[in-house]
């Protein structure tokens, strides 16, 4: 691990570690795969999650470096929740977030990132507790959301991109900013497919429940 962490390449005037450098382009896979649904989503996060931890351990970064055990329980979950459920397509079929989620996702990402600020604040831990505690919730919400096949987890993510790029850049992390920013592209790319799986999903519903005579669930 010391020379994954010590040794690197400079990347645009900046050096970059090894742990660093395949970390970010695993978690950059991870939505590359996200947006095709693959079971394979799951293990490369847990890739990515195991290097960051890393990362961030080694510099002194304590929210980051919290957020990344997290990110290994929910892949973990996420990757045996998906392995249950699984059709004859790759993964989850996605759907449309329902009132109830959508109300447990907001609250979630704003009293979390409340709550967690306050603790980051009283350790000691971080500079910029809030936008440090923002990322540290978006990221949780996003993948609880990507477990259950949720198609707004894409936007949880664009919310924690619009903070994550200035906050690496004002921490001195240039790659990390600019992977944050190729994050936001694919994270556009990601809804889309998404939100069109998930009307193909909702249409065959309708079409079997109405061969099937059946009401259509509402949700």
């Amino acid at each position: 691990m010391e020379t994954l962490v010590h040794s690197g390449l400079t990347v645009f005037g900046q050096h970059v570690s090894w742990a660093e450098l395949v970390g970010q382009i695993s978690a950059l896979a991870v939505v590359l795969m996200a947006s095709r649904r693959t079971l394979w989503v799951w293990p490369v996060q847990i890739l990515a999650t195991v290097l960051l931890f890393v990362v961030y351990t080694d510099a002194g970064l304590g929210g980051l470096r919290d957020r990344q055990i997290v990110i290994l329980l929910i892949s973990a979950y996420g990757w045996w929740y998906w392995t249950r459920n699984r059709k004859p397509v790759f993964g989850l079929p996605v759907r449309r977030a329902n009132r109830t989620e959508w109300a447990v996702i907001v609250t979630a990402m704003v009293v979390g990132t409340a709550v967690y600020a306050l603790y980051l604040a009283w350790r000691g831990d971080s500079w910029g507790p809030i936008p440090d505690a923002w990322i540290f919730m978006g990221t949780i919400v996003a993948f609880a959301a990507q477990g259950r096949g949720l198609v707004e987890f894409w936007l949880v993510w664009l919310a924690v991109d619009a903070v994550g790029v200035p906050f690496q850049m004002a921490a001195g992390l240039w790659f990390s900013a600019l992977v944050y920013v190729v994050f936001a592209g694919l994270v556009v790319h990601g809804y889309i497919s998404w939100n069109r799986a998930a009307r193909r999903v909702a249409a065959e519903t309708e079409k079997s429940a109405a061969v099937a005579g059946g009401p259509v669930a509402r949700r």
